[in-house]
């Protein structure tokens, strides 16, 4: 896709300095820009940069003046990083608008399927399956019977969604991810072996909920596990049976979260952060990388590090003792050494007094 300067400044509502028919076709950092391409400007580090670009136009604030020669064309904003944000989306927007059915994928006559919807290569949709209005389904996906996907939702290639599971509008599911498989669920048997217990709930996962690739949530034993609206989770992340995630909530790489836990709204968990099953954490909470919970977090707004998990505060008091235990331990060896010189010289004196 190409579009010219008056055609991007109409876009971010910008002012132009320099050629308006200059045109691009794609995009590039301003220290690695290139004939064509488009960047920005926002941070006074890469001032510098913006006098060798080779970038054909660059978004600048307003206000910006340059001290040297330019050979970019200036597009002027009041905010240079967001308008630049702005474009990536529309572009992102451009990029996934496809639209129709693939003569390769497979539809059960029971499906519906709403307007403006992209079925890639090899997707299988299977009975009663309901999709909402500009829905796209890149190649390779499978959505098991009674799956709902609301209205402007992507689900990426090789997601795989369960049999009843619900997903609101406005989702991304990213590629490999698996929605719905069975919670790991066994009853100890007496000779040492484990049956399976069934799980029969499902998953549902709210609107405007971002899930990254390889990432798995199991359904639930029974009732639903629960993704609220505004969840956002990264890559690698496994959600055990029956758990429930509060809205707003993101959480980083390679975290675990076992059977029937409950987070709360607006928390912000690190990468491989492991949970315990039925603990409850409150809203608002903030846990670093690689902590581990075994019990409730019941204050909001705590901030906790560690494993198993302490507040903030304690944990760098500990830390600080922690980097210094070489030279206590140091001391403590001089101490026990001056001890035993004391000892020694105070049973040679009772000996001499005797």
């Amino acid at each position: 896709m190409e579009f010219t300067a008056k055609d991007i400044a109409g876009l971010v509502g910008g002012t132009i300095d320099g050629n308006p028919d200059v045109k691009v076709n794609r995009l590039a950092r301003i220290e690695d820009g290139e004939p064509e391409a488009l960047s920005f400007l926002a941070n006074p580090k890469y001032y510098p940069f913006i006098y060798s670009t080779q970038s054909s136009i660059v978004l600048v604030q307003s206000d910006f003046v340059a001290e040297q020669d330019l050979t970019c064309t200036l597009i002027r904003v009041d905010d240079p990083y967001s308008a630049f944000a702005n474009l990536l989306a529309m572009y992102d927007n451009m990029r996934k608008g496809k639209t129709g059915t693939s003569s390769l994928s497979s539809i059960a006559k029971t499906a519906k399927i709403g307007s403006n919807a992209y079925v890639g290569d090899f997707v299988v949709i299977n009975d009663n399956v309901v999709i909402g209005d500009d829905v796209k389904i890149f190649p390779n996906c499978y959505l098991g019977e009674n799956v709902k996907i609301g209205s402007g939702t992507t689900l990426y290639p090789g997601v795989i969604i369960y049999y009843d599971c619900i997903i609101g509008s406005q989702c991304t599911i990213h590629g490999g991810s698996v929605i719905g498989a069975d919670g790991f669920g066994f009853a100890p048997q007496s000779d040492n072996n484990y049956k399976k217990v069934a799980q029969i709930g499902n998953v549902v996962i709210e609107d405007n909920v971002e899930i990254g690739a390889n990432t798995t949530i199991d359904r639930a034993t029974l009732g639903s596990t629960i993704i609220r609206r505004g969840v956002k989770l990264d890559n690698l992340i496994q959600v055990g049976h029956n758990v429930e995630i509060g809205e707003n909530t993101v959480i980083a790489a390679q975290t675990g979260i076992a059977g029937s836990s409950k987070l709360g709204k607006n928390c912000m968990i690190g990468g491989q952060v492991g949970f315990a099953g039925h603990i409850v954490i409150a809203d608002d909470v903030k846990i670093g990388a690689q902590a581990g919970l075994a019990g409730n977090v019941n204050k909001p707004g705590s901030v906790l590090l560690g494993s198993p998990v302490i507040e903030i505060s304690r944990f760098r008091r500990i830390i600080a003792i922690f980097n210094n235990l070489d030279k206590l331990y140091a001391r403590i060896g001089d101490l026990e050494k001056t001890i035993k010189q004391l000892q020694s010289e105070r049973i040679t004196d009772h000996k001499t007094v005797n």
